[in-house]
């Protein structure tokens, strides 16, 4: 049911649509009269302001902004709206249609608590508000999974990124932070952080069986207004031993963070930790070089095949185009052939002399013992300790342990 603002004051609504024209978004009406009844209306973009300015809008439970390709050129207007209904306590849950990522980016940030995409999925717009029924009140503080940060940190930047579906990029880095979270100097084990940087498909939550928390996207969609306070509710905990930023809960588009972004967000992490590890989404995004540039450490996962081979070329031409310090990355030969495997060592020698490259470290193959620790969601040292890949991520933990201790004395 759609309704005037004077029929707003006059029924019991809870939550109203605010757009151009409601009737664009037909799925969204049907949603919203199957979630809600006849307690819900509708806001014009013009009615929106003077309604919430009034007393009743605070009893709102949420509104719905709904907004297509036609509505971009209004965006400091959609900002406004949403920023009032944030200052009002009312949650505000985003639709979409045919937006340009930087439009949406810019959205957020403004304060939009939910995106979804339109035409709604089914049983999308529900889920989004149950989401936010769980979510605490506007100004409180966050529950009790947040981390309590101590600055003072040099950290040590690891990135992790894979050059093909499948390589075992994640694998590696979740397996590599908790490698270097169980190492000791002077009895005293490194604070260590892992960002999972993939934002449409990250993977870092499954395989720790860890939440998907909402804190990660506020934190994501306004990063030059963080602070250590805000970043540390945002991670989790991995057993008491290493810290995780996961991936938010919905689907963001990559280009939602900027270079600038990624920047502080990783001077954050290394501020308050000595290691922090990346797990780096497939796709090359504009903020690659960011984290290519800031890295102590670079690896690229290949595995002993043609799109790992054809990629591996693809990606040092444009490196080498741009100027860029190809030469920075350090290759990880994933499934590695066994040392008797004189056929396979050949191959491998083989692959990397046309590419131009080293194999910096070869990683064996676990077996089904890594993908059913992943599906456990348990670090392969807990799930398998004695499986070969865990011997070996556990190695490069100490090398990079007392490579990162010499240099700290050196400092």
């Amino acid at each position: 049911m759609t309704g005037t603002p004077s029929q707003l004051d006059a029924a019991p609504i809870v939550a109203c649509t605010i757009s151009r024209d409601v009737q664009t978004f037909d799925l969204l009406i049907e949603d919203m009269e199957s979630l809600l009844g006849e307690a819900w209306g509708d806001l014009g973009f013009d009615d929106a302001p003077a309604f919430l300015d009034q007393p009743e809008a605070a009893k709102l439970q949420f509104v719905a902004v709904a907004i297509d390709a036609q509505d971009e050129a209004d965006l400091a207007r959609l900002g406004s709206i949403i920023a009032q209904a944030r200052a009002r306590g009312v949650r505000v849950v985003l639709i979409a249609e045919d937006v340009t990522p930087a439009s949406l980016h810019q959205l957020l940030r403004q304060g939009a608590d939910e995106f979804v995409p339109y035409p709604l999925p089914e049983g999308e717009l529900a889920a989004a508000v149950d989401r936010l029924a769980q979510a605490p009140a506007l100004g409180a503080a966050h529950g009790g999974k947040s981390v309590a940060l101590s600055g003072g940190g040099d950290g040590v930047l690891i990135a992790v990124q894979g050059l093909a579906g499948g390589n075992g990029a994640t694998t590696m880095a979740v397996n590599l932070a908790n490698e270097l979270s169980l190492t000791e100097s002077a009895g005293k084990p490194p604070r260590v952080c892992l960002l999972d940087l993939g934002l449409q498909f990250g993977s870092v939550a499954t395989y720790l069986d860890l939440d998907r928390r909402e804190a990660v996207l506020e934190v994501l969609s306004d990063v030059q207004s963080m602070d250590g306070e805000s970043f540390g509710q945002a991670l989790e905990t991995v057993e008491g031993s290493f810290q995780v930023l996961t991936a938010p809960p919905d689907i963001l588009p990559l280009d939602m963070l900027s270079p600038d972004d990624v920047k502080k967000l990783l001077d954050m992490a290394r501020e308050h930790f000595d290691f922090v590890v990346v797990d780096m989404p497939s796709t090359i995004v504009q903020w690659t070089e960011t984290v290519l540039t800031e890295s102590q450490v670079f690896f690229a996962l290949v595995q002993l095949d043609m799109r790992s081979a054809q990629n591996t070329l693809r990606l040092k031409r444009a490196l080498q185009a741009e100027d860029l310090p190809f030469e920075k990355l350090r290759f990880v030969l994933n499934r590695a052939p066994k040392f008797t495997d004189l056929q396979g060592r050949s191959r491998v020698k083989r692959m990397a002399e046309s590419l131009g490259i080293a194999m910096d470290l070869r990683l064996p193959d676990g077996g089904y013992a890594v993908a059913q620790a992943c599906d456990h969601g348990s670090p392969l040292a807990q799930a398998a300790p004695k499986n070969p890949l865990r011997k070996e991520i556990a190695k490069l933990a100490q090398d990079l342990h007392a490579i990162g201790a010499t240099e700290a004395e050196a400092a």
